[in-house]
């Protein structure tokens, strides 16, 4: 019973956690969310999502993942301003590492939360659709003619574009289906069903992603929220994603933000008793989760939505 308890006030903590981090930056590193986006809310869904999410072998993230990798997945999803209750982003365990990944929905999101960006929008290309591309006078790939045929949506996907339309102009990011594949195949979701029954979002997302990176490397945005964007990104490859295991600074970040909790907790409590009322805080769970060996890709816990164009 005590066990059951621990593990329905763990991921509680978490967020809290979390949101008192980002409270934090606020204050501190000029962090500014989406005018109409509650961190709280978009937590509470996140707990409620992570409550259902398992590994390949049908165990709780929750048990399974490590501390530190469920913190900085909650993390870099309050940052870029995403929720799990609009399919924006989904969870994923590999091993035991816990790991946010947007949706289209959810790239769209982040993008459009950089300066200047007024429209993102990303398309396949089918077979004997009338698709032209060309160069503008500074040498940039164009867009020059798109004209998607209704007769032509069952045929096979011969490529994907995406279009970042800003203040200074419109920047176009072209993949062949032989380059979304070359992407997918170095992702660590091999063989991953969803690109398969989902093909035309999966396409959308990728060169969507592509297209994302390329932008967000050349703005002049906060770097907390481009670095967690990229990092977002980059966690699906195998070639680009970190290792497992927390780069120092990066742990001793997390650590330290345990351990601030964990006092202010412990203080809580004292103060609390001290004055004979009862104790409202919620003890910390130590518990250490076992290595587990990396996951390629689990089905049960990605959720694609039907990510039609908005």
């Amino acid at each position: 019973m005590n066990n059951q308890v621990a593990q329905q006030q763990k991921p509680t903590k978490l967020t809290d956690l979390v949101l008192d981090r980002v409270k934090q930056m606020q204050d501190t590193q000029d962090l500014s969310l989406p005018k109409n986006y509650n961190a709280s809310n978009a937590l509470n869904a996140a707990f409620l999502e992570l409550q259902k999410v398992q590994d390949r072998n049908h165990r709780p993230a929750l048990e399974v993942c490590s501390h530190d990798s469920i913190v900085k997945s909650l993390l870099d999803m309050t940052l870029q301003g995403l929720s799990p209750a609009k399919d924006q982003c989904y969870f994923i365990v590999y091993g035991n590492e816990l790991q946010m990944q947007r949706s289209y929905f959810g790239t769209v999101a982040a993008v459009k939360r950089l300066d200047g960006v007024k429209k993102v929008k990303a398309e396949v290309v089918h077979e004997k659709d009338d698709f032209e591309i060309g160069a503008n006078e500074d040498m940039e790939l164009v867009v020059k003619r798109f004209v998607p045929k209704f007769e032509n949506q069952d045929k096979p996907i011969i490529g994907a574009f995406a279009m970042i339309k800003t203040d200074e102009g419109t920047d176009f990011t072209v993949m062949t289906k032989k380059e979304i594949n070359q992407s997918w195949a170095q992702t660590r979701q091999k063989n991953n069903k969803v690109q398969q029954n989902f093909s035309q979002e999966m396409a959308k997302r990728t060169v969507l992603n592509r297209a994302a990176k390329m932008f967000i490397n050349t703005s002049d945005d906060s770097d907390l929220l481009t670095g967690a964007i990229n990092d977002t990104t980059s966690n699906e490859y195998d070639d680009e994603r970190r290792d497992v295991t927390p780069i120092e600074d990066e742990k001793q970040s997390t650590d330290e933000l345990l351990e601030g909790f964990q006092k202010s907790q412990e203080a809580k409590a004292k103060g609390v008793s001290n004055n004979g009322n009862s104790n409202d805080g919620k003890e910390e769970s130590s518990e250490e989760v076992a290595d587990g060996q990396t996951e390629l890709f689990n089905e049960g816990t990605i959720k694609p939505a039907d990510e039609a164009d908005s």
